[in-house]
Order: structure tokens, then sequence, then C-alpha cells
């Protein structure tokens, strides 16, 4: 059923442009915006704009939906959070109102998986860790086990959104072998996909890319660690765009310091490393600073993505990535 045109506020950090002046409009031409200034904290200030507010649009830095807010907002319907992980926005106080909750996790999950592919092929290729001018001697650096993306296995480590995009662009290369490790996902959910289903210390013994796309929950914490890291082949990879802990850094580091494994990570444990890591010193690790997410232009996904998710609720029509309580203990 149709809700008309609804009251929307918008929350995220003040002075951050998030949301440009288009896209205000855009949001003005769905419903009535009640401010063009992001909240920032649900002081007394905007106490007016809460008591009238039915839909919420929420960006990095949105201040938590707890009891007392919502108290303050009889009339929220719909809070449409354009960024990804919503799990330091919501509590439990928003599961007792009929409030849909969305997410741009969907969104996000686009440029993430790009970089992991960049980062799947340029591992296989040798291409980070092979600088300067043409060698030939170094063509079989790797030993036996050659440079080239003909013939590889490529491990994913969760069937999140990213995970799952990840293996919808390897499509596109049918000479690589994709297996997939997720213990929520069955055999034949996973044949749909177009991969094999493993266990985990299975996958890790054949793949020649190891990436990682899980939820950090207290059950996957350290989930890579010294058995899984001492069954991938040697020359292999380990590509971490998930959450730094996933992985046990202690048990990760002999294995680059003798050079028989490669590491590109986004994300590290801790975040940022400190001074003296002796991962910021290895040829064979790539670090970059948690950079694979949306920034620059790809921002502009996101706010396509929640304005969508405007409309769609205000038409009365099913959300394109909602969060429910029972999703979000699983969600990244």
């Amino acid at each position: 059923m149709s809700r008309g045109q609804p009251n929307i506020a918008v929350a995220h950090w003040p002075g951050a442009d998030l949301f440009r002046g288009a896209d205000l409009n855009r949001l003005g031409a769905l419903g009535t915006l009640l401010n063009t200034e992001p909240i920032g904290a649900w002081d007394d200030g905007i106490a007016a704009v809460l008591g009238e507010a039915e839909v919420i649009v929420g960006h990095w830095g949105c201040p938590p939906l707890d009891a007392a807010m919502l108290e303050r907002a009889p009339r929220l319907g719909l809070f449409a959070y354009a960024a990804g992980t919503v799990k330091t926005t919501l509590t439990d106080a928003v599961w007792d109102r009929d409030i849909r909750v969305t997410s741009g996790a969907n969104a996000n999950a686009e440029p993430v998986a790009e970089f992991t592919l960049a980062a799947i092929l340029f591992a296989n290729k040798g291409v980070l860790w092979r600088r300067g001018p043409a060698d030939f001697s170094a063509m079989s650096a790797m030993g036996d086990r050659q440079w080239g993306n003909y013939g590889r296995t490529i491990g994913i480590v969760g069937a999140s959104l990213v995970g799952r995009r990840v293996i919808e662009l390897l499509r596109a290369f049918p000479h690589l072998k994709v297996t997939l490790y997720d213990p929520y996902v069955t055999s034949e959910e996973a044949a749909s996909l177009g991969v094999e289903k493993q266990e985990l210390n299975e996958l890790c013994a054949s793949a020649d890319v190891l990436s990682i796309h899980a939820p950090a929950l207290p059950e996957t914490m350290h989930m890579i660690g010294a058995d899984q890291l001492s069954a991938l082949p040697d020359g292999a990879t380990v590509v971490n765009t998930a959450r730094g802990p996933l992985i046990d850094h202690e048990a990760l580091i002999p294995h680059l310091a003798s050079g028989r494994l490669h590491a590109i990570l986004d994300v590290t444990d801790p975040e940022p490393l400190s001074e003296g890591s002796p991962l910021l010193e290895m040829p064979n690790v790539w670090i970059s600073p948690h950079l694979a997410g949306s920034q620059g232009t790809e921002l502009a996904r996101m706010t396509e993505c929640v304005i969508e998710e405007v409309r769609r609720w205000s038409a009365g029509e099913p959300a394109l990535n909602e969060v429910t309580r029972d999703r979000l203990a699983t969600m990244a």
C-alpha cells in the first residue's frame, strides 16, 4: 500500500559532503525534506524534526537509534542507511517497533568485489611483487608454481554480499576454478552459484588465492589461523578485504617472513598497524589503507540505492536490501 510522500530527515557526520544538493533535491521530490544540514546528534535542537520524521536517511556518523531517540520519533517507519554495516547504529529498541531498516551494503559490495577481483588477478600474475624493468629470469620466480592466471584455484571464504559478487565477477574467467567455504550454504546452493563447496582446511589446501569475505563475529575471529595458513600451498596469496581479526596475524607473519606466502591486506589487526609492524616492511605484502569500499565517485552508487529504498517504502514495494534482527546477526 502506497504511503504517499513522507517526511524525511537526514542524519550523518556534520560537515561531511555525503549527500549533495542534487541528492537532497531527489529526496525532496519523494517527500518533505525536514532538514538540509545533517543531524549529528539526537539533541533537543532537533526534537521537532524527530517528532515529524517518518523516514530517516542515515549515512556514516549517524547517531545510534536507541530507545530514547525512538520515543521522540513516534512516526518513524523507515530507517534507510546509505552505507554498509548498521551494527553500530541499530539497537534492540528498533526491533520493538514496526520500522523497516535497509542498508546500502549491497551497493558498497560492488567496489569491494572489484578491488578483490583485481587483487586476485594481480596476485596470480605476481604484479605487486615484481617491480622494475623486464627481467625474464624472474618468469618462474615461484619455483615450481609459475606466475599466471591459467588453471588457478580461488578459494572464497564466505558467501556474503561481497563474496557472492566476487564469484559472479570470476565467471568471466572460466579458466579459474572457484571453491567456497561457508557453513550456511548448502552444496546445492554452491552449485547454483557455479562453485564447489568445501570444508575450510580442504579449501585452503588447494587455493592459489584465499579471498576472505566472512563477517566479523565472535565465532569467525582468527578463523584463518595456523592450521589454515599451513595448509595453503607454497606461493599462495591471502587476500583480506573483510575485517582484520578474521586472520591470526601472529600465525600469518612467519609464513610471510619466510616468503612462503604472499598477502594483500586492505584490513589489518590492529587497524592501522602499529609502527614497526613487520608487515609494513615485507616485499611480499601489499597493504592498502582500508580503501576497497566506496569512496569518491563510488559514493553515488550508495546514494542512488538509499533514494530507491525511500521510493520503494513510500510506494509500498519490497526493499532492495532489508535488514532484519535475524539477518543482522550474521551480517558484516
